[in-house]
């Protein structure tokens, strides 16, 4: 995964940046229940909880941008994330959220003033990627186009020359664990679902009329297996990458309306966005 400082600003500002209002734009009911979904009582305390990682662990990276000693901990996460919604449960909702978009504004300008070789450091980039990157999949309430195009240009774009620089015994314990006979059927299965999605995404686009039916998950996943047989592994792998390039052309080029469609929204959160956590690469 390349963590560099534009990437990181550019979460900051375009996914992290539009946060709250894409929440704002859902149904109050469906909101509310895309956040019990994730284990909060209400969209304020996972807002809590996301901020207070940010104030932890910017602490740690500024102070090693400034050749600092930080104090190492252990972390106790439910305790940690209990103790972050009750810090500002009693806030009243102006000043919460003041203080929420003034955490986000500072957070830009510390990474913004930052030399490019701190994003080297091993340290700084596990940070970025658990209280940046990886939490806004984590805590993906509603999708924007920012995020889908990200993953697709990056996680997804290195992710066959991923796989091949595992060694083989890796490689053996992650196809066991994703329960694929092989690298091949693998790409097959994520390449198949991509082209569904695109084609589902294309047919809402063109008539508000059209209708898709579901998948029995496992019998598609077989169907695609299968389709893909006689393919080389050449020939799938560039296919894949075409794939994916379209569907960076088709998310960019979508209208902004789009995202608040759940079908569309839908197929892109589970097929771009969160199937690449189904499947992670290991370091």
């Amino acid at each position: 995964m390349s963590i560099t400082k534009q990437r990181t600003l550019d979460y900051v500002v375009e996914e992290w940046g539009t946060y709250v209002d894409r929440f704002g734009r859902l149904p109050k009911e469906e909101g509310e229940k895309r956040v019990r979904q994730m284990g909060y009582e209400r969209f304020r305390d996972m807002l809590a909880h996301i901020l207070a990682w940010w104030e932890e662990g910017m602490g740690i990276i500024i102070a090693i941008a400034e050749n600092r000693e930080f104090e190492r901990k252990k972390y106790d996460f439910d305790a940690f994330n209990a103790e972050a919604v009750a810090k500002y449960k009693n806030w009243d909702e102006s000043t919460f959220m003041a203080h929420y978009e003034k955490s986000l504004r500072k957070m830009a300008a510390d990474l913004k003033s930052m030399d490019e070789t701190v994003f080297e450091n091993r340290r700084v980039r596990a940070w970025l990627r658990g209280i940046i990157l990886h939490h806004a999949r984590e805590h993906l309430v509603a999708l924007g186009r920012f995020l889908v195009i990200d993953l697709l240009g990056n996680e997804w774009a290195t992710y066959i020359q991923d796989f091949e620089r595992l060694d083989d015994e890796k490689k053996k314990e992650f196809l066991a664990k994703q329960g694929f006979v092989s690298f091949h059927d693998l790409v097959a299965h994520i390449v198949g679902w991509w082209e569904e999605g695109a084609q589902i995404i294309l047919g809402i686009m063109d008539s508000p009329s059209f209708t898709w039916e579901s998948h029995d998950t496992n019998a598609f996943n077989l169907e695609l297996t299968k389709k893909f047989s006689t393919w080389t592994d050449q020939d799938l792998f560039k296919h894949y990458h075409s794939v994916r390039l379209a569907l960076i052309d088709l998310t960019a080029d979508l209208p902004e309306d789009a995202f608040l469609n759940d079908d569309i929204e839908g197929w892109l959160k589970d097929d771009v966005v969160l199937h690449y956590d189904e499947h992670p690469i290991p370091a």
